[in-house]
C-alpha cells in the first residue's frame, strides 16, 4: 500500500546530482522479499523494498531500459511513462527455505496494494519475477530522470527526482 507523502521540500533543497547511469551492489545478504511501496516527497518519488531480516548489505541493479522483459522467459511486458527504470532486487519474492510465496507479485500484473495515481514522476510499475534469488520491477517514469539506490537497515530505497 502507498504510504502518505513526506513533508514536502522546496525547490531550492531538491538535488538533482544524483545522475540516470546505472547503480549497483553486489549481495552479501540475500533475504525475502516482504512488500514493496510507494511514497512521495517535494524533490522525488520513492519506492521501498521490504526485505525481511535482511542485516547486511543487499544486492540490486537499477538502470533505464528501452523495453521491459520478464527475466527467466525473456516476454516482454508493457510498462506505461516516457522511460522505463528496470529494478533488480537481490531478495526473491518467496522463502528460499520453505519456498512459500512472500510477496504476491504476478508477472506483468501492476505491483499489489501500490497506487500511483496523483505521483508526479512514477506512472506505473509490474512485477516482471521473481527467478534464480532476485525479483525483477519495471518502474515506468514520466521521463529519464536521476535516481537514486539507498539501503536503511532491510529497505531499499529507489528515489526518482521530480526534475534535473
Amino acid at each position: 500500500m502507498s504510504q502518505p507523502a513526506e513533508v514536502a521540500a522546496s525547490a531550492s533543497t531538491c538535488s538533482t546530482d544524483w545522475g540516470s547511469t546505472v547503480k549497483s551492489a553486489l549481495d552479501t545478504d540475500a533475504k525475502p522479499l516482504r512488500n514493496i511501496t510507494t511514497a512521495q516527497s517535494g524533490c522525488y518519488d520513492r519506492m521501498v523494498f521490504d526485505v525481511k531480516g535482511a542485516t547486511g548489505k543487499l544486492g540490486y541493479y537499477v538502470g533505464y531500459v528501452d523495453a521491459f522483459h520478464q527475466d527467466g522467459s525473456g516476454d516482454p511486458i508493457p510498462v506505461g511513462g516516457g522511460a522505463i527504470l528496470e529494478i533488480y532486487v537481490s531478495a526473491p519474492s518467496y522463502d528460499p527455505v520453505t519456498s512459500r510465496q512472500t510477496y504476491g507479485g504476478q508477472a506483468g500484473k501492476p505491483l499489489p496494494g501500490v497506487d500511483m495515481a496523483g505521483y508526479k514522476t512514477f506512472r506505473d510499475a509490474r512485477f516482471g519475477a521473481s527467478f534464480e534469488g532476485r525479483t525483477q520491477v519495471g518502474l515506468g517514469v514520466r521521463a529519464r530522470l536521476p535516481f537514486r539506490v539507498l539501503q536503511a537497515g532491510d529497505k531499499l530505497t529507489v528515489d526518482v527526482a521530480h526534475k534535473w
